[in-house]
Order: C-alpha cells, then structure tokens, then sequence
C-alpha cells in the first residue's frame, strides 16, 4: 500500500525518511503542538509552499524548464479569491467562483506560455517569463479600484473558515513541545506543558491547507514516476535526443507548464484564504520567486522531497534565525566584537551565510547528497550509481 501511495518512489535514506516523518507528524498534529498564533501561522505557510515549491520542481528539476512567472499564477490564485468574495461577500460559492475563475485565467495564461518555447529556448524563455511577471505585477498594482493597489486585499472567508466558528462546545488538551523542551532543561514546570485547545474555523482551514498539500504532493509523485514523468526525465536530459525517439517535446513542455501552474494557482488560493490579506508583495513579487527558487535548490532539484525538506528548512531559518540570534547576543559579553556581529538586525547576513554553506556541503540539495551518503553507507555502488544518475544534470552546471 506505501508503495502505491509513494508510486514506488521511497526516500532511499533512513535519515531522509525520519525527517519527513517528523515534518509530517509535526505538521498532522501541528495545532495540539505548538501553542500560540505564530507556530500555527508558520505551519499554514509550510502546507502551501510545499504545494507551490514543489510544482515549480516540476517544471525546474523535472524539465529544466526556468520560468520566473510562477508567482504570477501564484498571485492569480490569491487575487482571484479576494476579488470574488470583495464583490459577492463571504460564502463558499464565491470562493469556489473565485477559485474557479482563477484556474481559467491560469490555464489560458500557462497555455500561452507553454506555447511561447515553440519559439524560444532556455534563458530566453526565462527572461521571457520575468517581463511577463513584472507586466503582470505592474497592472495588478495599477489597478487601484480593482485590486487595491499596493495596499492590498482583504479576504472574506466564510464563517466557517473563521475564528468565530466553534464545532466543538469543549476544548481539546494538547501538549506544548516547546514546553516539554524547556522543562528538560530546567526553564519551566510540567504543569505549563500541557494547554487548551479550542477547535475552530482556522484550525479547519489549516487541515484543509494540509489535506490539500498531502494530495498535492502524492499527486505529483505519481507524475514524475509515470511514463509521462519520464519523458519529462528524457527532455531535461537531452531534449533533442527524445524529439529523435519521437516524443513532440513541445506538447510535453506545454502540459507540464499548465500542470505546474494549476497547482501554483491553488496554492495562492489556499494562501489568499489561510493569510486572509493578498497583496503584491507576498504574492506576486519578485523576492518571492528568489525564495521559492531557493527552497527549491536547498531541498534538492528533481527529487519532490526536496520540496518538503526545502521549504520546512528556509522557513524555520526566516521565522526563528532573529530569535536564536538574540538568545547567542545574550551569552555574549556586551559591545563586544562578536556580540555586534551575530546581533539580530544581521539576520539576513546569516541567512545568506547558512544558503552557501547548504549549497557547499549539500551541492545536490539536502534529499540528492543524503541519497548518496545512504548508497555510500551500505556500499552497494550500483545503487549509488543509480542515485547519482537519477540527479538532474542541471544542479552541476
């Protein structure tokens, strides 16, 4: 049964497989876990990037196909649920309308993108697709009575998607990890480990948000494991040499545009209704695309977990480097060289630092080097092989 939910695709590494079941058991019973807004928000994100990092892999690790627009469908899904429920009010039939609608505009967009690499190729094709990225973020910001310019969009969700909503009349116990961390180390009682739960309209929409990852994600697995997935393989290898087999490339580079952006469409509306505010800053800018680039890239290209393991990584470090910063100042001896150096506001320094260090050691991503690492571990060189030629080409150029 594994195998036919992992479509045979295991994570080839005891150390991989314990991480992802950690990460999915954190974030299954993320709400009984971590209390407080933050965690749950933080978890909300991680269940929507892995849909929306692992649909560019798609594209990027699966096809080499280097697209900068996937935020722009991305956007598309968001503004698409935010102007639906702005004009006919909070309901599940705008949402689904909203939904619907941005799908549509999302197909006809990747449609006509997908059959622009009938005419240009690799890094014309991605310069391509930023000039139809910034087009497209311009109007959206031009576009004040509609979208709300840079101010943004507040999103209407329906009432039992809210806080107000209560299923339950009694609250659930959950158990704080953070808690149970500090009790071991002598920092607080048992008594505090222990909290209230209250089920409501959010907690729902994070396990939608969840459910919808899940699915996502074996969904796509089955894709690249599939014979379609293996021509994809075939064209990021050598493009000329699968048109020679006889696959029409350009229908095959066509359909995983529309695929990969259909799934990015779905996670700007899961966002758009987990964030409840849409603007084109956290939608559609080009930081963005940098960051998803990078998840991408820290994970592993072409390998899917790399975007469970990539996105949970880049994160954790955007959400809590500045705290475990502070908590290192404060060991330090103060104005001293090193205290200024390692201060908070020079966060960003050490997150870039911790990029070239993951690329350093992790040069095929967190899942292709800990594949090797397995196949080297139990000496069987034929696996190892078999791992090393299963890593896109793309990661060493």
């Amino acid at each position: 049964m594994l195998s036919n939910l992992l479509s045979g695709d295991y994570p080839r590494s005891r150390t991989l497989m314990a991480i992802l079941a950690i990460i999915m058991g954190v974030l299954a019973f993320g709400p009984f876990l971590f209390p407080g807004v933050r965690a749950f928000s933080m978890m909300g994100m991680i269940c929507v990037f892995i849909i929306l990092v692992a649909s560019y892999d798609l594209m990027l690790g699966y096809t080499h196909i280097v697209s900068f627009a996937h935020t722009m469908f991305f956007g598309i899904g968001a503004y698409g649920v935010a102007m639906a429920t702005d004009a006919w009010g909070k309901g599940f039939d705008s949402v689904l309308l909203g939904a619907a609608g941005a799908l549509l505009v999302t197909v006809m967009l990747a449609l006509l993108l997908g059959l622009l690499s009938l005419r240009v190729k690799a890094i014309f094709f991605a310069l391509v697709t930023l000039a139809v990225a910034f087009a497209f973020l311009s109007l959206v910001t031009q576009l004040y009575p509609i979208t709300g310019g840079e101010d943004g969009m507040r999103v209407l969700v329906p009432r039992e998607l809210g806080p107000a909503f209560r299923p339950l009349d009694d609250s659930l116990t959950g158990f704080s990890l953070p808690d149970a961390v500090a009790v071991l180390v002598g920092q607080s009682a048992w008594q505090d480990v222990f909290f209230d739960v209250r089920i409501n309209g959010r907690t729902l929409m994070y396990y939608v948000a969840f459910g919808s990852s899940v699915l996502a994600f074996l969904f796509l697995l089955r894709v690249v494991n599939s014979p379609f997935g293996k021509v994809l393989q075939a064209i990021r290898e050598n493009e000329f040499r699968a048109q020679a087999l006889g696959y029409n490339t350009v229908l095959y580079r066509t359909a995983v545009v529309v695929m990969s952006a259909l799934l990015a469409c779905l996670a700007g509306v899961l966002f758009a209704l987990i964030n409840r505010y849409v603007n084109p800053e956290n939608t559609l800018a080009f930081d963005l695309m940098v960051f998803i680039l990078l998840m991408c890239v820290m994970g592993g290209m072409g390998t899917m977990y790399g975007s469970v393991i990539g996105v949970t990584l880049f994160l954790l470090a955007q959400n809590y480097l500045q705290d475990l910063l502070k908590l290192l100042v404060e060991q330090l001896p103060p104005d001293s060289a090193l205290a200024h150096l390692v201060g908070p506001e020079r966060w960003l320094l050490w997150f870039g630092l911790l990029f070239v260090l993951s690329v350093y050691f992790f040069p095929s991503g967190v899942v292709g080097q800990l594949r090797v690492w397995a196949a080297r571990s139990h000496q069987m060189p034929s696996t190892l092989e078999a791992v090393e030629l299963d890593e896109p080409k793309t990661q060493s150029q």
